[in-house]
């Protein structure tokens, strides 16, 4: 669910008219919505609570790689969320925003030492280690500090999954996690060394995954190889089950409920007696956001083709071109008419700035403002500066309040930022 709705005909965030926001923001905008990302994660905390026997007292670490706004940082904490994070830079945003150290986990497949070094002294809940070399480097790095951070060791399960080759994390082929076959040996040396405190295992098999039947099989695995490193003497208290339920970007009502992906996991861990840890990212801040955009002329080709060409551009929202992402598009006013189709384009210089071919949409005409839905997760964080254009602004709703979050940058912010060398 979501909280953009017409109101006399004009979309709305929450009580704010989204025509009055573009009035006084500008477009291109990322538009994110407080009782929507509050819902999403009510929900899925109400859910993990329901099943405290098999889940203990679950971690909801929200994937700051979703969507790093300071503000909608600190809107989750606020509720208790902790974060998943995948760089120092991740861990600072997410102590800046009042996620505490202790509910911060520090996950990637390629942490320098120097990362390390910050996240020992962050004092994160746990590092995910993701290979043999990883784990030397940390030893070596938390005897240097006296140091023994409790870690994870993220397996891959290989199952992969999701809703694109490109966002599939836990197939055979891909870079993340030990290997199943592995792991154990892995976890055995980590217990052996005084440096660091194992205490789980973890995994991560993909994003927009919408079965729960490659997410059960991954879980699966998690529990059969906590019940080998137990036989073996060896304490496994956490299980990490990563993220990757999708959501319905295409208004599917098919799709896995929070509650019941929730109950499978509880049902394959139930008798473990081990602490579990969530790690949603799209699935708490995809519908909570969308991109305010503004048509700038229709172009119309003599075989019938027609072109919207839209003020925001692929370095706006990055999802169609980066893995033929569907975001639907819907005009901020409502208008009567017969569907029309349109190849929805923006202006950068690029083949690739396409956003859909062939997009049914009631008659759009220039300066007709349009929504991007489910843009709150890998939009803005994936945003750029390509063909000198100014990042694209943030803004939070709540209620009939709002604020903007991350300013739109002049044209002069951007060139002071690149001091010329002096020889020049």
């Amino acid at each position: 669910m979501h909280h953009f709705d017409r109101i006399n005909g004009a979309l709305h965030a929450e009580g704010v008219p989204l025509e009055a926001l573009a009035e006084a923001v500008g477009t291109p905008v990322y538009v994110y919505s407080t009782a929507t990302l509050t819902r999403h994660y009510a929900l899925l905390r109400e859910a993990a609570d329901t099943h405290p026997g098999a889940l203990g007292d679950a971690l909801i670490a929200f994937a700051v790689k979703a969507n790093s706004n300071l503000s909608v940082l600190a809107t989750l904490a606020r509720l208790g969320c902790g974060a998943d994070t995948v760089s120092e830079g991740e861990i600072r945003r997410a102590l800046k925003a009042g996620v505490p150290g202790d509910r911060i986990v520090f996950s990637g497949v390629g942490k320098t030492d120097a990362e390390l070094a910050f996240a020992i002294e962050a004092g994160v809940r746990q590092i995910n280690i993701e290979s043999a070399v990883e784990l030397d480097r940390l030893i070596a790095v938390a005897a240097g500090k006296g140091a023994a951070p409790e870690i994870a060791i993220r397996v891959n399960p290989d199952v992969g999954a999701g809703g694109h080759a490109k966002i599939t994390t836990g197939g055979a082929t891909d870079k993340f996690g030990v290997p199943f076959a592995d792991a154990p040996a892995l976890y055995a040396r980590a217990a052996a060394s005084p440096h660091v405190t194992p205490l789980g295992l973890a995994c991560h098999i993909g994003s927009q995954i919408t079965t729960l039947a490659p997410l059960e099989a991954a879980f699966r695995a998690l529990k059969a190889m906590t019940l080998d490193l137990r036989a073996q003497g060896l304490a496994v208290s956490r299980l990490d089950l990563g993220g990757g339920l999708g959501v319905p970007y295409h208004g599917q009502s098919d799709l896995p409920s929070i509650a019941d992906y929730v109950a499978m996991a509880a049902r394959v861990l139930e008798g473990l007696n081990v602490e579990a840890a969530f790690e949603p990212g799209r699935l708490l801040a995809a519908n909570a956001g969308v991109l305010l955009s503004r048509v700038i002329q229709i172009n119309e080709r003599g075989d019938g083709r027609r072109f919207a060409v839209l003020d925001a551009g692929m370095n706006d929202l990055m999802r169609p071109a980066l893995y033929d992402a569907f975001h639907d598009l819907v005009p901020v006013r409502a208008r009567d008419g017969e569907p029309v189709a349109y190849d929805l384009v923006g202006p950068i210089c690029e083949s690739t700035d396409i956003f859909a071919r062939d997009r049914l949409s009631p008659p759009l005409r220039a300066g007709d403002l349009v929504a991007f839905m489910g843009a709150g997760a890998y939009g803005a964080v994936l945003a750029s500066e390509y063909n000198s254009r100014p990042l694209v602004p943030e803004v939070l709703i709540d209620g009939d309040r709002w604020a903007i979050v991350r300013g739109r940058p002049t044209y002069e912010d951007m060139l002071a930022r690149e001091p010329r060398a002096d020889w020049l």
